[in-house]
């Protein structure tokens, strides 16, 4: 049974869109803040982050146009180097870099929903994890009723910040001047410090590389990926950084670095107190499109795997009703609710950081190879090629290493942990080859 090919480029830069833009952009600038002495560096730190998944974007678009397979990055790793190397991708992706992802954004999702019900103090463990539930029944229940979902829920996403970014650079300037808060710390502009900063602002502009995971489940893939993933990421670029314009407009560098809710803080004091609730709904709203999208895409890596014979066969077959790989999705939402019942937000964060950003390096790079093997005028024509080959690739692939030395120095502990889970993948991967072939035999 195949795939049903029902997303059109629309969908895909909506996949794009809605999978960079989760609870990040709300909540992560105030850990950019602490990191980092004041709005310039903060700025262009979060430039920087967008013009590295921007040439991330570009790569994969290209890997997109040549092999349009699903499963995206599993299937790259795996044509440019070795089926261990795709093989350990999709073990960090199942367990740590989309199964942390849900688990952290569901919680942010639970604490701003209640938040916004007037129950702030409330567990947010239960919510979460019907959050969790009910995303991943909807993509049980076909790609287009998750790509509606999905497509309502980033256009909500992005009116609120656009309400918030207009309403921000007329009435900020407006506002009089915020009384210095009392013994501030302001850590110094070091190398260091701007690549700790990095580890957050890279969480929140992670996530183009979903749409590459339905590529068979789309019309004419070679051309939709490509327009999507650029068109997409230059999009939640600009709404970054005028966000967090804003947001330091509004309130200050220290401002921004005292308040865990930094979006909120900044509605309440541009639009009065009463305000602040529809900035928290929008936040909820965003991050359960987050979610949804999660089991809208990379869901499919685990059913890429099964079909290769390297992870539990069950999860290689496709709904016969609704075309969907089934036990894959309910089985990342049994392990990403393991996650929210053992995890906090800002743990969850640095192991999706740490593991994510080794394999965005290697996926990068791999058009270097690639390209060797099938070079670009052997390909059809209007393949869409990275510009600035090999130089780009090479640039992101260090910014990619700076982001995991970053998240190790931020949480030594929940990377070494992340090691110790990748080098778990070797021997997993060998018993399920070893299994395979004795089927085969």
């Amino acid at each position: 049974m195949a795939f049903r090919r029902a997303l059109g480029t629309f969908d895909a830069t909506m996949l794009v869109v809605g999978g960079i833009i989760g609870a990040g952009i709300f909540v992560n600038p105030y850990l950019v803040a602490q990191r980092l002495p004041s709005a310039g560096p903060i700025l262009w730190v979060w430039i920087a982050g967008g013009a590295i998944a921007l040439a991330g974007a570009l790569a994969f678009a290209e890997l997109a146009s040549i092999y349009p397979k699903a499963g995206g990055e599993y299937a790259y790793l795996r044509e440019a180097y070795h089926p261990l190397v795709a093989f350990l991708f999709g073990w960090a992706s199942f367990l740590m870099i989309q199964g942390g992802g849900i688990a952290a954004v569901s919680i942010a999702f639970a604490e701003h929903t209640l938040r916004f019900a007037g129950s702030p103090r409330a567990n947010p463990t239960p919510l979460a994890i019907a959050a969790i539930l009910a995303m991943a029944l909807v993509n049980v229940l076909g790609v287009k009723p998750g790509s509606r979902v999905l497509n309502g829920l980033v256009v909500i996403k992005i009116l609120s910040l656009a309400a918030l970014i207009l309403g921000g650079l007329w009435l900020a300037p407006r506002l009089p001047p915020l009384p210095p808060i009392a013994n501030a710390e302001r850590p110094p502009a070091t190398i260091l410090a701007f690549g700790a900063a990095l580890v957050p602002i890279l969480f929140s502009y992670g996530g183009w590389q979903n749409a590459n995971t339905v590529a068979e489940e789309m019309r004419s893939p070679e051309k939709a990926l490509p327009r999507a993933l650029t068109a997409g990421t230059l999009l939640v670029i600009v709404i970054y950084v005028a966000v967090n314009v804003v947001y330091l407009m509004t309130l200050g560098r220290d401002g921004v670095a005292a308040t865990v809710t930094p979006a909120a803080s900044t509605v309440r004091r541009l639009f009065g107190p009463g305000a602040d609730g529809w900035i928290t709904a929008a936040i909820a709203i965003s991050t359960l499109g987050f979610i949804d999208m999660s089991f809208l895409g990379p869901t499919r890596i685990s059913y890429a795997m099964a079909r290769d014979g390297v992870f539990f066969r069950s999860l290689g077959q496709l709904h016969p009703r609704f075309g969907t790989p089934h036990r894959a999705i309910l089985l990342q939402a049994f392990w990403c609710i393991v996650l929210v019942l053992t995890g906090t937000y800002g743990g969850l964060i640095d192991s999706v950081v740490f593991a994510d950003w080794i394999f965005f390096g290697l996926t990068v790079v791999a058009v270097i190879p690639l390209r060797r093997r099938l070079p670009p005028e052997e390909r059809g024509p209007g393949t869409f090629l990275t510009p600035a080959a090999p130089w780009l690739p090479i640039l992101f692939a260090g910014a990619a290493a700076f982001a995991v030395v970053g998240a190790a120095r931020s949480n030594p502990l929940r990377s070494a942990i992340g090691v110790a889970m990748l080098l778990g993948g070797v021997p997993a991967y060998y018993a399920w080859r070893g299994a395979a072939a004795r089927r085969a035999a």
